[in-house]
């Protein structure tokens, strides 16, 4: 709040909640982010419910397992099929070591998550903050990031991905945070 007085009139107004990053597996987080690209909140939850109700229980070899019909009947398109197989072997086989991203640097971690199928910067930034806690990402591509940073600065116009980077400089290294924030300005 000392460090930016704009933001800390967003901080202010929301009543200084604190962000609520649970802990999450990796590998739900990355078919969530799947599932949810492009979609509601609301339908993005009705079709994961459905898909969890395939299986015992989550896994890569449970997904892998299920006949792509079943996934197209639970919503998802064709495209998501594939991101998901994509995905669930890779972690299946070993190419993609979830649990050893902890030990990678941001830019590391995006390297190797934008290689599956169907995942660009976004989904792992989102990866690197929700499910990995790291607590200086700043997701200059994400629309409430930028309606946000258009609401704190006051701009008519959406501002530049280096207008945003320059005013979140006051801001590290706890940009996650500050984009908490953000988001909760839209509410």
């Amino acid at each position: 709040m000392k460090a930016d007085p704009r933001l800390g009139e967003v901080i202010r107004q929301t009543g200084r909640r604190r962000p609520n990053f649970e802990r999450r597996d990796p590998f739900d987080a990355l078919v969530r982010a799947v599932i949810s690209q492009q979609l509601s909140t609301k339908a993005a939850d009705t079709i994961r419910g459905r898909v969890l109700a395939l299986m015992p229980r989550l896994s890569p070899e449970a997904l892998l397992a299920l006949p792509v019909a079943d996934l197209r009947a639970a919503g998802l398109s064709g495209q998501k099929v594939a991101y998901l197989r994509d995905l669930s072997e890779r972690v299946a086989d070993g190419r993609l070591d979830l649990h050893s991203l902890r030990d990678l640097t941001d830019e590391e971690v995006i390297e190797v998550i934008v290689a599956v199928k169907g995942f660009g910067r976004w989904t792992a930034q989102m990866f690197l903050m929700f499910c990995l806690h790291r607590p200086d990402v700043l997701p200059t591509g994400d629309l409430g990031i930028v309606k946000g940073f258009q609401q704190v600065l006051a701009m008519k116009r959406r501002p530049s991905i280096r207008t945003m980077e320059r005013a979140a400089k006051a801001w590290q290294p706890y940009r996650s945070i500050a984009c908490w924030y953000l988001w909760r300005a839209q509410e």
